[in-house]
């Protein structure tokens, strides 16, 4: 870094809300729908073009088995994917979808539940006053505008407003810092005759399993369409840091044509390149340090928390950090998420939700998926319109009365 500037001007306050939400994955969405359903003004503020998180821009368009389906998440495989939806929520489903297709229901349900969604607003600054949020900045089409709020929920996924505002937090794991691996997926389509493979210059050539990038063939067909969703790029580096994300987004394009090559000499003769995701996905960057860590010994001895507000069986799932081919997978019998891992100590006003609650790095493996940043997003929508009712700190909620909304929103428990 070569030293630093001062920068610093007046921004003019776009608009105001009981609730804004920061980001418009899986977490950000469900909280944005929960608050609206709570009776609350939702503004969600997403830096692109699409709702809908790594499952839409990243095009990691399948639900990882996490053993409840049930409130918001359960609503979307209803309405999406009918002929997944198991008859009682304590299931396990993998469906596979569309992400076009998701991308527009998630835009349909902000309309219907009056969210506003500002798009193209990445945001770089929060105003902080007193332990508390009073405005995020964000830099939209018309410049930097301010959006204030009475609650703030950080649905970033790398938890930006909350480092920014001065919640302590940690990145990677324990012993170095490393995170797992970064991916760009993609999807073939059976064309039903012989293509001819090409491998444009500059990719890798991949003769067997052992010189992909993971080592291993890893993708999904399940839906009877031809469609073929491939996970099998992979590049070190922490998607939050600069000089990692421009080394990334290169090498992983050129590992994608390096494995469709692979796969059309092995399997899949009659199978085109039909998407490549806009972007790279990120498994993890950081995590806030909250009133509660989830920790690798409450997945493994699957603790159960009073302040419970999501549920999963999803296995410890660590893509190697250290950019070798190995991944730690370990099954885990199914645990709970506290409500106090998204609550910092030092905002008063503003919830973490989705994959950087606090949790250690083994933690963070299991919790990171989609189905459970839905249940972590629904929750924390709540817990906001809660603390604005009771005109309290979040970290003061009533977990009895969170507990109650979640179910009146069809949010159902596993008991132990």
């Amino acid at each position: 870094m070569q030293g630093r500037v001062q920068f610093s001007r007046d921004v003019p306050v776009y608009a105001k809300a009981d609730v804004v939400v920061i980001g418009g994955g899986p977490a950000g969405t469900a909280a944005a729908v929960s608050a609206a359903r709570s009776g609350k003004k939702v503004h969600l503020i997403e830096k692109s073009a699409q709702l809908g998180g790594m499952g839409t821009l990243g095009n990691v368009s399948v639900f990882m088995p996490i053993g409840n389906v049930t409130g918001f998440y359960r609503e979307i495989i209803a309405d999406m994917l009918e002929q997944y939806l198991p008859p009682q929520h304590d299931s396990s489903i993998i469906p596979q979808y569309s992400p076009f297709l998701l991308r527009h229901y998630l835009n349909e349900k902000m309309r219907k539940e009056g969210v506003d969604v500002f798009y193209h607003s990445d945001f770089v600054g929060s105003v902080v006053d007193g332990g508390r949020l009073k405005a995020v900045v964000a830099s939209t089409r018309e410049g930097l505008q301010a959006f204030e709020a009475q609650q703030f929920i950080d649905c970033t996924g790398d938890a930006r407003v909350a480092i920014d505002a001065g919640v302590s937090y940690s990145s990677g794991r324990e012993s170095d810092g490393l995170t797992q691996p970064m991916t760009l997926m993609f999807t073939m389509q059976d064309t039903g005759k012989s293509v001819v493979p090409i491998l444009p210059e500059g990719c890798p050539l991949y003769n067997d399993v052992d010189d992909l990038p993971q080592g291993r063939r890893l993708y999904w067909e399940q839906n009877g369409d031809g469609t073929l969703l491939v996970n099998m790029t992979r590049v070190k580096g922490n998607g939050a840091k600069i000089s990692d994300v421009n080394r990334a987004e290169p090498e992983a394009l050129r590992q994608v044509f390096g494995v469709v090559h692979y796969l059309q000499r092995n399997g899949f003769g009659t199978y085109i390149l039909s998407h490549v995701a806009g972007q790279t996905g990120v498994r993890e960057t950081n995590q806030i340090r909250g009133l509660y860590t989830l920790s690798e010994k409450d997945i493994s001895d699957g603790r159960r928390f009073e302040d419970v507000v999501a549920q999963t069986n999803y296995e410890i799932d660590i893509h190697s950090p250290d950019g070798g081919k190995a991944t730690d997978e370990r099954p885990v019998s199914g645990y709970d998420i506290p409500y106090r891992s998204m609550v910092s100590a030092e905002i008063a006003n503003l919830l973490v939700a989705g994959r950087a609650i606090s949790a250690t790095h083994v933690a963070m493996s299991s919790m990171r998926v989609q189905p459970t940043c839905y249940a972590l997003g629904q929750a924390a929508g709540v817990a906001a319109s809660l603390a604005i009712d009771h005109q309290c700190g979040l970290r003061d909620v009533p977990i009895a009365e969170l507990h109650a909304w979640l179910q009146l929103q069809h949010v159902s428990y596993i008991k132990p």
